[in-house]
């Protein structure tokens, strides 16, 4: 069976982490789902660096947080916020390709 991230998860959101860094927080709706998806490794570097088309060593970490259900990813901004030609100075805009993935489930 498959399903979309948005189903599992009641909150994918982005923000900046540093003007270098941006941070996404996948949190799970309950704890079987987050288990499953932690166990499967369906979310992992080379699934980030596709969507967000980005060489693998620009991820610089995928963080299980147990006591949130959550997943917490980090990787390199493209361009520094605030730089010329950002179009997203906070980050907070960056979690839409998450948004689309199917997982099996």
């Amino acid at each position: 069976m498959k399903k979309t991230l948005t189903e599992l998860a009641k909150v994918i959101r982005s923000k900046n982490c540093s003007p270098f860094e941006l941070t996404f927080d996948i949190i799970f709706n309950d704890r079987e789902d987050y288990e499953q998806l932690k166990r499967s490794q369906q979310i992992n570097n080379a699934l980030i660096a596709r969507l967000y088309n980005i060489s693998v060593d620009e991820v610089k970490s995928i963080i299980y947080f147990e006591p949130a259900k959550a997943i917490k990813i980090v990787i390199n901004r493209t361009q520094s916020s605030g730089s010329k030609g950002d179009t997203d100075v906070y980050g907070a805009q960056q979690h839409a390709p998450l948004l689309g993935v199917i997982l099996d489930y």
